[in-house]
């Protein structure tokens, strides 16, 4: 699948332009952590673009998150290591993260918001305001950006980078799109 049908496909399955954003701000970060690992980008784009496919239809019900999101992209055919990464991103499920992909979707998906919320409490609201040392300090602070599952962000060991790093590359990912995510 090329990366304008999945776009086309995501705003189909997702109408909410937060939760749009927030899988523009995934694939950047998957992207740019494809390119450091010297891995398909590509392919990592789409398992970031597309990892809540269905999370409006599964919102209530977080046992069904992330299975149906991962059935629909097997009937669409995409590579069984998207699906799969897809799959265990939710750890509701408790399926083992295999792959590098794998992951990397996992601790990726709560650091988007980690680093949203950084940028929202600034009077300028953007992200070239906000640096690591900033990330690293709010980090630390349990009452900032609460839904930001810290445990999930700090599994970037599993993959052996630090935390600091893997906030850098992230970081310096969303704001290479920070037009589209209006930050």
């Amino acid at each position: 699948m090329e990366r304008q049908e999945a776009l086309e496909l995501m705003k189909k399955h997702i109408k909410n332009k937060n939760l749009q954003k927030h899988c523009l701000s995934v694939e950047a970060v998957m992207r740019a952590l494809a390119v450091h690992f010297d891995e398909d980008k590509e392919l990592w784009g789409l398992a970031g673009l597309l990892h809540d496919i269905d999370y409006e239809k599964t919102k209530d019900d977080p046992a069904r998150h992330s299975l149906v999101g991962a059935e629909m992209l097997s009937e669409m055919g995409l590579p069984e290591e998207v699906v799969y990464a897809v799959k265990v991103h939710n750890e509701y499920h408790g399926l083992p993260r295999k792959s590098l992909m794998d992951k990397a979707l996992y601790a990726t998906d709560p650091l988007t918001g980690l680093i949203v919320a950084g940028a929202l409490i600034r009077p300028e609201k953007k992200l070239d305001v906000i640096d690591v040392d900033f990330l690293m300090n709010r980090f630390k602070e349990k009452s900032f950006a609460r839904g930001a599952n810290r445990e999930a962000i700090k599994a970037c060991s599993e993959f052996d980078m630090e935390l600091d790093e893997f906030m850098g590359i992230g970081l310096e990912a969303m704001k290479d799109i920070s037009n589209e995510l209006g930050l």
